[in-house]
């Protein structure tokens, strides 16, 4: 089967100030419009090679909400990021097939400001170290802009990479293989005094890089430090996005201010490929 990544989501909580960030940040941001639900709105910042990030804020009160956050406890940032199947059905029956759970098809939809009315398909997981399916009743095009709106003052083209916090390597590369399918390429490794280890595989053009804790790890290993909060405060989930641009720059972090919390790395097209 064929799988592609489809967007990332940035819960923010103002959508409007977080629209004027990361137009400052030199990107272009289109509204999105209110979700069916009515729990949620959003804004989109779609890209040359067809993914976009989903910037969402809460309307109202919403516990039922998977990505609700109660009280702003955990706070802006990551919270998921989504896959484009042809078909929402075929794979999560698949997926069954190999022992995963998803749930699905969910329908699901949004009205444009525009009033246009998109409507898709969902698949979700059990678990939070997996991404969900986002597959289109309505054209594509509806829902991700084309043209000009994937064009951005600071070069941005679009995903290379997504690092993905886990609690288990082992359990989490298990998962991934009964989603995608064999042969899976899987590539493990470790950073040597971090106390961290990692694996590496590839969804069509984007690469996931699953980072976990390793048990020997102690409080003076900032990387590991960093990902034990994350598992604690947020639990597993996209820990950062490497980005790939056409200034040639060197690479660059995007201030967390402006991006509502989220780690982006520009990196430019040259190093990345």
């Amino acid at each position: 089967m064929t799988l592609s990544l489809d967007h990332v989501v940035i819960r923010v909580h103002d959508l409007e100030q977080t629209i004027a960030d990361y137009s400052e940040l030199g990107v272009t941001v289109q509204r999105g419009g209110t979700h069916a639900d009515g729990a949620t709105h959003n804004a989109l910042i779609d890209f040359e090679d067809g993914s976009y990030f989903e910037l969402i804020a809460f309307l109202r009160d919403a516990p039922e909400h998977r990505w609700w956050d109660a009280g702003h406890r955990v706070g802006e940032g990551f919270v998921d990021f989504a896959l484009l199947p042809e078909s929402v059905q075929t794979v999560v029956d698949a997926a069954r097939q190999r022992g995963l759970s998803y749930a699905g098809p969910i329908d699901g939809g949004r009205v444009r400001p525009d009033g246009a009315r998109l409507a898709w398909q969902l698949g979700r997981p059990a678990t939070s170290d997996l991404p969900f399916l986002c597959g289109d009743v309505t054209p594509r095009h509806l829902r991700v802009a084309e043209g000009e709106v994937r064009s951005h003052r600071n070069g941005v083209l679009g995903v290379s990479g997504i690092n993905i916090v886990v609690r288990d390597l082992d359990t989490s590369i298990s998962r991934y293989r009964a989603l995608l399918g064999e042969p899976l390429q899987v590539h493990r490794s470790a950073l040597p005094g971090h106390g961290v280890s990692f694996a590496t595989l590839s969804i069509g053009a984007t690469t996931l890089t699953l980072l976990s804790p390793s048990d020997s790890a102690n409080g003076t290993l900032l990387l590991a430090t960093e990902l034990e909060k994350r598992l604690v405060s947020r639990g597993e989930g996209v820990f950062g996005v490497v980005l790939h641009d056409a200034v040639g720059a060197s690479p660059r972090l995007l201030p967390l201010n402006l991006t509502r919390g989220a780690a982006l790395e520009l990196l430019p097209t040259a190093r990345w490929r």
